[in-house]
C-alpha cells in the first residue's frame, strides 16, 4: 500500500494520537482485574471494609476514563480514515474523466462504479475501524497475556495452548464465510439485474405475455441466492459452536486448575478472579481475527485494483505546447483521414472541407464509419493518418479543453442528466447560459411548446436518461442543449430519428437560422440532409459519393436509391422540388 502513504501522512499525527488513546484505554482496562483481585483478597476475605468505596470509585473512574479514551480513538480513527477515503475517491473519480473514450470501450461502468465504491471504501474500512481493530486486538492481546504471566505464569499456558484453536477456527469460518459473501454479492447484483429489467421493461413484458419466463428466470436467481444464503448459515453453524465451546472449555479449565492452585496456597482467590476476568477478555480478538484478515485482504486486493486504474494514462492527451487561438471561427477540414481501432479499418482516405456556417450532410448504413466521424473531430480517438484542421490548426495541437469547448454534439444516444429541464439545457455552458439563451434554444428545436405544458415547466425534474418523457422530446431536449452552448460547430448525429417530419422541418428552419455555426448533420433519412451544401455518402468506411441533393439525385447511385426507398412513388415529386 505504498501508494496508499501520500493519503496517510496528512493524519499521521492523529494516528499517533489516536493511537496513545487506544493504549491509554487497553490499559485501564487491563486495570479493572487488579481492582478485582483487590476487593476479593481485601474486602471479602481480609475483611478491609474502609478500602471497598476507594476501590469501587477506582472502577467507576476506569469506566469513565475508558469511556473517555475510547471515544476519542474511534473519532480520531473515523475522522482521519474518512478523510483519506474521501480524498482516494475524488482523486480516482478526477482520474477517470481523463482516460480516453478507449479505456471506457473495455471497462463497463459496473466495473468503475465497483472501484470507486466498494473498492475505495474497503480502504477507508482499513485506515478506520478495520485498521483500528486490528492494532486494539494486537495490543490487547499482548497487554492482557502480560496480565495473565505475572499472575500464574502456570495458568497463562492454558489460553496460549487453546486461544490458536480458537484463532484457527475463526479463520477458517471467516475464509469460507468471504467466499460466499463475495458470490452472495455477484448474485445479489444479478438478482437485482433482472428485477430491474423487468420493471424498466415490464411494456415489453407484457405486450409479448412473457410473464411467466420473467418470473421462473427470476426464480431461478432467487434459487441461487437462498442456496448461498444457507451455504453461509451452514458455515457458522459448522465452526461457531466450536468456538464457543472452546470459549467456554478455556474459562472452565482456568477455573478449575486455578482452584486447584489457590486450595494449595499458590495463588491467591483475588488472583483467580482477576485471571479469570483476563481469560474472558483475551477470546473476543481470536474470533475477530479471522473477520480482520479477509478485510485486510480484501483492502489490498482493492488498493492493486485502484492502483492499476490509477497508472492508467490517457491515449489521447494535450500536445506538450498547444496552440490556443482567441478566436475560433468553425472551419472543418479532414485531410484523407484514415481510422482503424483494435486493427481493424473503420474509416479510408476521408476529405473534406467545411466552411464558415456551412451545413454538410453524411448519410451511410449502420457502421459505415459516420459517429466515427463525430468521435475523432471531437478527439475521443486520434486519427491513424492524414490530419483534421479546425481553422487550419491540426486540432492535435489545441487544447483538449479548448477543442470540445468549440463543439456541440446532440449525441445518437441521448443522455439525459437527472436534473430540471433547465439544468440539462445549460449543460453545455452552466455560467453563460441564462433563462433567455434557455428559452430561445427551446423555441428552436422545437421544445418549448411541450416543456410549458409540464406541471413545473423549465423546473420539472426529469429521471436519469430522460425517464418521463417521450424519444421525440428527449430528443429535442437534446437538440436545445447543443443550441444553447452557442458553439462554432454544431454536430446532430442522427438527432431526429425519432421526431415526425414537420418537427424535423421546423427543427432545420431554425437551424438554418445560425449563420455563425457550422454544422454537420448525420441521418438515415434524406429529409435531414437534403438542404446541406454538401451531402456525403458512406459506404464501409470511405466516401462513395458527395455532392448536394440535386447533384446526388441526378447521378442516380447510392444516393438515389435511398431516395426511392424512402419516398417510393412521390419521387418525381420531390425531385421537382428544389433544396433550399
Amino acid at each position: 500500500m505504498k501508494n496508499l502513504w501520500k493519503y496517510v501522512k496528512k493524519y499521521c499525527f492523529l494516528y499517533v494520537l489516536a493511537i496513545a488513546a487506544m493504549i491509554v484505554s487497553i490499559l485501564l482496562d487491563a486495570a479493572a482485574p487488579q481492582i478485582t483481585k483487590h476487593i476479593i483478597d481485601d474486602v471479602i476475605v481480609g475483611g478491609k471494609m474502609q478500602i471497598l468505596m476507594k476501590l469501587l470509585f477506582g472502577l467507576v473512574g476506569i469506566g469513565l476514563g475508558r469511556a473517555v479514551f475510547q471515544y476519542t480513538k474511534e473519532f480520531i480513527f473515523d475522522y482521519a480514515a474518512a478523510g483519506i477515503g474521501s480524498r482516494l475517491r475524488k482523486d480516482l473519480f478526477d482520474h477517470i474523466q481523463t482516460l480516453s473514450m478507449g479505456y471506457f470501450d473495455n471497462h463497463n461502468t459496473g466495473e468503475l462504479m465497483a472501484r470507486i465504491k466498494d473498492d475505495a471504501e474497503r480502504i477507508w474500512n482499513a485506515f478506520g475501524f478495520v485498521g483500528m481493530l486490528v492494532l486494539e486486538c494486537t495490543i490487547h492481546t499482548v497487554v492482557v497475556i502480560i496480565c495473565m504471566y505475572r499472575i500464574s505464569p502456570v495458568l497463562t499456558l492454558i489460553p496460549l495452548a487453546i486461544l490458536p484453536v480458537i484463532a484457527w477456527y475463526a479463520i477458517k469460518m471467516e475464509n469460507g464465510l468471504g467466499e460466499v459473501y463475495d458470490k452472495i454479492s455477484e448474485q445479489t447484483a444479478e438478482l437485482n439485474t433482472v428485477a430491474q429489467e423487468n420493471l424498466a421493461g415490464v411494456r415489453t413484458v407484457k405486450a409479448f405475455a412473457r410473464e411467466e419466463h420473467e418470473i421462473e428466470k427470476f426464480k431461478k436467481h432467487n434459487k441461487k441466492y437462498y442456496d448461498l444464503n444457507m451455504r453461509q448459515a451452514k458455515l457458522i453453524v459448522r465452526y461457531q459452536p466450536n468456538i464457543s465451546f472452546l470459549s467456554k472449555i478455556l474459562l472452565m479449565a482456568v477455573i478449575v486448575i486455578g482452584g486447584i492452585l489457590v486450595i494449595h496456597d499458590k495463588m491467591t482467590l483475588g488472583d483467580l478472579g482477576a485471571f479469570s476476568e483476563y481469560a474472558s477478555n483475551i477470546i473476543w480478538p481470536m474470533e475477530m481475527i479471522g473477520w480482520l484478515s479477509n478485510d485486510l485482504a480484501a483492502a489490498m486486493a482493492s488498493n492493486k485494483k485502484i492502483k492499476a486504474i490509477m497508472e492508467e494514462q490517457p491515449v489521447i492527451k494535450n500536445n506538450d505546447k498547444p496552440v490556443s487561438p482567441d478566436l475560433i471561427k468553425g472551419e472543418l477540414e479532414f485531410d484523407h483521414v484514415n481510422f482503424e481501432l483494435n486493427g481493424k479499418r473503420i474509416l479510408e482516405d476521408i476529405h473534406f472541407t467545411l466552411k464558415k456556417g456551412k451545413t454538410l450532410g453524411i448519410m451511410g448504413v449502420t457502421g459505415s464509419g459516420k459517429s466515427s466521424i463525430v468521435n475523432l473531430i471531437q478527439r475521443f480517438y486520434d486519427v491513424t493518418d492524414g490530419k483534421i484542421l479546425l481553422d487550419g490548426i491540426n486540432i492535435k495541437d489545441l487544447p483538449l479543453s479548448l477543442l470540445r469547448g468549440q463543439i456541440s454534439v446532440v449525441m445518437q444516444d441521448v443522455f439525459l442528466f437527472s436534473d430540471s429541464i433547465t439544468e440539462n439545457i445549460k449543460t453545455g455552458n452552466k455560467d453563460a447560459a441564462q433563462w433567455e439563451s434557455v428559452q430561445q434554444a427551446s423555441i428552436s428545436a422545437e421544445a418549448h411548446s411541450f416543456i410549458t405544458k409540464l406541471s413545473e415547466q423549465y423546473d420539472t425534474v426529469i429521471g436519469e436518461r430522460g425517464v418521463g418523457l417521450s424519444g421525440g422530446q428527449k430528443q429535442r431536449i437534446s437538440i436545445a442543449r447543443a443550441i444553447a452552448k452557442e458553439s462554432p460547430i454544431l454536430i446532430l448525429d442522427d438527432s431526429t430519428s425519432a421526431l415526425d417530419m414537420e418537427t424535423e422541418k421546423e427543427i432545420e428552419a431554425h437551424l438554418s437560422e445560425l449563420k455563425e455555426s457550422s454544422k454537420i448533420i448525420i441521418a438515415h433519412r434524406i429529409s435531414a440532409v437534403r438542404t446541406a451544401d454538401e451531402i456525403l455518402i458512406l459506404s464501409e468506411g470511405k466516401i462513395v459519393e458527395r455532392g448536394t441533393h440535386k447533384e446526388l439525385m441526378e447521378k442516380r447511385g447510392e444516393y438515389y436509391k435511398t431516395y426511392q426507398v424512402q419516398y417510393g412513388e412521390e419521387e418525381v415529386k420531390w425531385q421537382s422540388i428544389p433544396a433550399e
